[in-house]
């Protein structure tokens, strides 16, 4: 009787708002450092001797080890609850950031910027938030609190980037990372208001939901058996490869073409700021429209806006046109890709399932930032990297129109 007692006083402060807002600061603590790490790779490299591509290495393996790590923090999360893995995130990120202010060599670059802030990210960021809004709202908020912790995470794209800017120029900057992981620590205490009940599976019988009695097998066997989960999966390889290209390579891009890091800065936050609008919005239009055609459209538009963006000649006005153009489309692909995992397969392995998908977007991270450098200290140019960025929008705008927007068939459960 206790226990049940403490239950439901936990639940009495854990009201939807105040899980909504402590997922919205997590998201925003959590996203804020790491899209600003374009501002750390000039300075770094410079005071080093490194070529860029040391640095593109660093943040292309983050990518690749947090959407390695992502399905098992969500495996973890799934079975044992959410705390313990944000909170555990949370510390390995901040443990990376402050050790990367004292790296100078590549490899301890790669440990620190790649091995620790990658898993570290795969524990604390917004994918598990999204996970835990699905497990613990309502079904009446859950797409739009989707929208809005996505929406949250570019809000701290849009304070972290000219903050970033700002240390790095009036403090340096590996005072610039301290502060930055000294930051994350305050995601442990909010992790308490995003507590999931561990996952006991339940023996199948009568009156059970199959995907109650579920075991992890079972659920992935099924979902990379579904057509439509397969091409969701492949098609957020595109999001991933853009995203992490232009997170680290549009500052150096940028003053290669004769502009000043303060543009860069104000180009990231213009992304952070816009994609604020464009997470709710398409959070909201996730309950009235079909997902599918919203990815398309998304990937669609962001191809003709990168082609626009090389195609034109470089200024702060072109530069910040495009930035509000691609921070509408920047994590919108976030709310109709993970509305269709739990339409397709529930909430059970939500965290998972969706961790599989984040996956596929980290590869494409992985290959976007370590291309972007590896190209560009080859060639001296960054055109074909922009060029790749154009065809595999496209791509993925024509692989999203064949999803199907309905659950997955499961047989009956038998009786007892």
């Amino acid at each position: 009787m206790s226990q049940l007692a403490a239950t439901a006083r936990s639940m009495t402060w854990r009201t939807p708002a105040v899980i909504i807002l402590c997922g919205c600061l997590i998201s925003l603590i959590g996203f804020g450092p790491r899209s600003a790490f374009g501002f750390f790779l000039t300075p770094m490299s410079a005071a080093n001797g490194w070529g860029r591509d040391v640095f593109a290495l660093a943040f292309a393996l983050q990518n690749l080890l947090w959407g390695i790590g992502q399905p098992f923090a969500g495996a973890v999360a799934d079975r044992f609850g959410m705390v313990r893995v944000l909170s555990v995130g949370a510390l390995l990120y901040a443990a990376g950031l402050a050790l990367m202010a004292y790296t100078t060599s590549p490899i301890t670059l790669q440990v620190t910027a790649g091995v620790l802030v990658g898993f570290g990210l795969a524990g604390c960021s917004f994918n598990l938030v999204i996970a835990a809004f699905g497990k613990l709202l309502p079904e009446r908020y859950r797409t739009l609190a989707i929208g809005a912790g996505t929406a949250a995470g570019s809000f701290g794209q849009f304070l972290f980037a000219p903050f970033g800017v700002a240390l790095i120029d009036n403090a340096g900057w590996q005072n610039a990372l301290l502060v930055f992981g000294g930051l994350l620590l305050f995601i442990v205490p909010m992790a308490l208001a995003l507590a999931t009940p561990r996952s006991e599976p339940k023996p199948a019988g009568a009156g059970v939901d199959v995907a109650a009695t579920q075991s992890l097998t079972a659920a992935l066997t099924e979902a990379f058996a579904h057509r439509s989960y397969v091409f969701l999966v492949l098609g957020f390889f595109t999001c991933g490869f853009q995203l992490a290209f232009i997170t680290l390579h549009l500052p150096s891009y940028l003053i290669d073409r004769g502009l000043s890091a303060q543009v860069g800065g104000w180009a990231l936050a213009t992304i952070g700021l816009f994609n604020i609008i464009g997470s709710i919005s398409v959070g909201w239009l996730s309950m009235h429209f079909p997902r599918r055609y919203l990815l398309a459209f998304n990937y669609f538009m962001r191809a003709v806006f990168i082609a626009a963006f090389v195609l034109l000649p470089a200024s702060p006005v072109t530069t910040l046109l495009f930035a509000a153009g691609m921070g509408l489309m920047w994590l919108s692909t976030v709310p109709p890709t993970s509305a269709l995992v739990t339409l397709m397969f529930g909430t059970r392995w939500l965290a998972t399932l969706y961790g599989f998908a984040f996956f596929s977007h980290q590869v494409g991270g992985f290959l976007g930032a370590w291309l972007g450098g590896l190209l560009y200290e080859r060639t001296g140019s960054y055109d074909i990297v922009w060029w790749l960025t154009v065809m595999f929008g496209l791509l993925s705008a024509a692989i999203n129109l064949p999803i199907e927007e309905k659950p997955v068939l499961r047989a009956a459960p038998a009786a007892a």
